[in-house]
């Protein structure tokens, strides 16, 4: 049964709290730590998102029977999974599409807006999240030297190298898709289905897709 934390100093600035997951957490737990974590770090907008909240949400998928909790308390949120409290609010959400709600959310409403804002934080330019993906991947196993990127934006197609060596692998598709892949808002395999393409091999495209799930859910 999930633990809610008790408030004694609700005025909890977002980027000063701490964000934490059960021991071996679902993928969607992962997920929603890991969103809420970067919604907290560095050069981040110091918005104020959870100042004097105090509670639980609960997260339903809209497709799937994955759930999750968030329980808000001082100086730290709690990722649980499951839904085992009477939650004070409820969000349903499309889990690829960013956290996109697909019903009114129920219950307190300014808790579920609150988390909802800090689930859907703004993506970064795809070009700084490439920069933090090729870091956080370097050390996969088999992962190529290079990433090339062609990405189509409003003003043509600009094109990114990350890397040195003689492996290369190269990945292309609207501006608003790589950003979301780099940062791990969107899922690598279920972008190639909107409009994501790559080239290189099979096994190049194995180690990709784990440094995607590294970056999206922290593993």
């Amino acid at each position: 049964m999930t633990e809610s934390t008790t408030i004694e100093a609700p005025d909890v600035r977002f980027d000063a709290t701490r964000v934490a997951i059960e021991d071996d957490a679902t993928p969607l737990v992962r997920l929603i730590g890991r969103t809420l974590s970067r919604a907290s770090g560095p050069g981040r907008p110091a918005e104020d998102l959870t100042a004097g909240l105090a509670g639980t949400v609960a997260i339903r998928s809209h497709d799937t029977p994955q759930t999750a909790t968030v329980a808000l308390g001082a100086g730290v949120v709690e990722v649980t999974s499951g839904v085992f409290v009477e939650p004070d609010a409820t969000l349903v959400v499309d889990l690829h599409a960013r956290f996109a709600p697909t019903q009114e959310p129920a219950g307190d409403a300014d808790l579920a807006a609150r988390v909802l804002r800090a689930l859907r934080p703004p993506l970064p330019h795809w070009r700084d999240a490439a920069v933090r993906f090729w870091e956080m991947t370097r050390d996969i196993a088999g992962i190529p030297d290079v990433l090339l990127v062609e990405a189509a934006g409003p003003d043509g197609i600009e094109r990114g190298r990350f890397g040195e060596g003689t492996t290369t692998y190269q990945i292309a598709g609207p501006a608003d898709l790589l950003a979301g892949v780099f940062s791990g808002a969107d899922d690598f395999l279920a972008s190639l289905a909107e409009g994501l393409r790559v080239q290189g091999t099979l096994s190049q495209l194995s180690v990709m897709t784990a440094a995607s799930w590294k970056v999206r859910f922290d593993v």
